[in-house]
């Protein structure tokens, strides 16, 4: 069976090492840096981004409301209707600077409630899985950028898988989770020299050589920390995002990263659930946002998740499966300092279907407004990138002009 440079690249990601979650890079021209931050399991976007404002918040979900702006433990103010969760200081501090925009009521053009479904439409890009559409929305991204020429990096072999957002035409490399062990150090070396005759497998192993010298300099004993991060080598998402904000600060590095995050998935006890997995997210982002640098300003960052929960809390303190959510923008252009979209309310006759916070914006048109603003892309561009998605013009005012 003969192998594609893609599938050779992958299998030899086992030789790198990772941290606990998953991203993937790939290649892009020019300064312009995109990164796409996938929350697995549906966030409820109304408790990383509480609207407090809302009379009827209160009646639907008495026990999973943080304290009041103000007050211990409280809430940061977004200005008066909405305010973050208090386990998220560092990206308050990036709203303050104007350098992050959550937009509000987003849900993908599918209604359903099944994570699997959802997350596979939510990576396509497509309202259902039977538009002959087997690619991610984020590969005919790349597809729709002009490629560089010569040995650069076309993605950073160091994972065991590439989310779907990311699969497709254009070859990308995927880090994976740690505990992959270290191989003898001599043993790329003899695996090239078994395979140098072979005209599919010698140059791939050549290219993945290429890109393993790059990811060393890069991030070696000798690399620059991110200020304030003394343990870029440890698990969790801090230190893997930092180490991705190397890469792609890096004159000859990738442009596009695509991060998977795990544990949204929130039915009981929610309050002390989502704790964790929205201070690492606070955490992976402001390391971020430290390792890039000066690239900060040419780097916009897009948070999305699959769905939202229930409007109202259940019998264990949690939240079902819902629709509407909450997105998330930040970079050092992204005109921030605000929320976006249109809240629709939580009256009983305004919920969707009587149970869900209601959708008044598409997450293609945030996916959208992003890439104009990062890569000035046509509307046909756009088309091609989300088929059928007309009727979800992008989101205007997304960057600082």
């Amino acid at each position: 069976m003969l192998l594609t440079r893609r599938t050779t690249l992958m299998g030899l990601s086992a030789l790198g090492f990772g941290a606990r979650g998953k991203f993937a890079l790939a290649d892009a021209p020019g300064q312009k840096r995109l990164v796409v931050v996938l929350l697995r399991g549906a966030l409820d976007g109304m408790s990383a981004v509480v609207p407090y404002g809302d009379a009827n918040l209160t009646n639907l979900r008495p026990g999973l409301i943080p304290p009041a702006p103000g007050q211990p433990g409280g809430m940061f103010d977004l200005g008066g209707f909405y305010g973050l969760n208090p386990a998220m200081p560092g990206i308050y501090a990036l709203y303050q600077a104007g350098q992050v925009l959550p937009v509000h009521a987003v849900a993908g053009p599918y209604r359903t409630r099944s994570h699997f479904e959802a997350q596979d439409l939510l990576q396509l890009g497509t309202e259902t899985e039977n538009e002959g559409i087997t690619s991610g929305w984020l590969n005919r991204v790349l597809a729709e950028l002009p490629r560089r020429h010569g040995p650069a990096l076309a993605g950073l072999a160091a994972g065991l898988g590439t989310p779907l957002l990311l699969q497709g035409a254009i070859p990308v490399g995927a880090y994976a989770p740690d505990h992959l062990g270290t191989p003898p150090p001599d043993l790329l070396a003899r695996v090239m020299a078994l395979n140098a005759a072979d005209r599919i497998i010698g140059p791939a192993l050549a290219e993945a050589s290429r890109a393993n010298s790059f990811d060393q300099s890069v991030m070696s004993d000798d690399a620059p920390m991110a200020p304030g991060d003394s343990n870029r080598r440890g698990g969790g998402f801090a230190p893997l995002a930092s180490q991705v904000g190397l890469l792609l600060a890096a004159a000859d590095g990738p442009r596009i990263a695509a991060f998977q995050l795990e544990g949204w998935d929130t039915h009981g006890n929610q309050i002390d659930g989502l704790k964790r997995p929205l201070s690492g997210l606070d955490a992976g982002l402001t390391s971020l946002r430290a390792s890039l640098g000066p690239a900060w300003q040419d780097t916009l960052v897009m948070v999305m998740t699959e769905f939202g929960r229930t409007a109202a809390m259940n019998g264990t303190n949690g939240t079902d499966h819902g629709t509407a959510t909450m997105a998330m923008l930040l970079g050092g252009r992204v005109a921030g300092g605000r929320v976006a979209g249109t809240w629709p309310g939580l009256s009983t006759g305004q919920l969707f279907e009587a149970r869900d916070l209601a959708p008044t914006q598409d997450i293609r048109a945030v996916a959208k407004g992003a890439l104009v603003a990062q890569f000035g892309f046509s509307d046909a561009a756009l088309a091609r990138i989300f088929p059928g998605s007309g009727q979800a013009a992008p989101m205007a005012n997304v960057v600082r002009v």
